[in-house]
């Protein structure tokens, strides 16, 4: 009797699809609620620097002058503040998370 329980579940596994994915070959899929990546639409911003204010970890820095906008990478931590405060709507947080950053350059805007 175990043995035709046994080939049963051998059979349904044979015709299964795998648990994992394999991804290098397939892209991975986002998580739901995943905060991901700071984007900005530049050409939105009006540079009030309320962002730059209240971001927690200094990650931002907005030059209101010379129309700049900048962000350091390895110090964002994702948490959503300035994107709450922002009054145009510019900054978004996407689900993807891009590219590893491996220096301390500041991506400038």
């Amino acid at each position: 009797m175990a043995f035709f329980q046994m080939k049963k579940m051998i059979l349904a596994w044979t015709f299964r699809k795998p648990v994992t994915t394999s991804y290098p070959f397939e892209p991975r899929k986002i998580c739901p609620g995943s905060r991901g990546r700071l984007d900005v639409k530049i050409s939105e911003c009006i540079f009030c620097t309320i962002c730059d204010k209240r971001c927690p970890t200094q990650a931002l820095d907005v030059d209101k002058v010379n129309k700049k906008w900048r962000i350091d990478r390895l110090r964002c931590i994702s948490c959503g503040y300035c994107v709450e405060v922002c009054p145009k709507k510019c900054l978004l947080l996407t689900g993807d998370h891009g590219i590893p950053t491996v220096t301390k350059e500041m991506e400038t805007f």
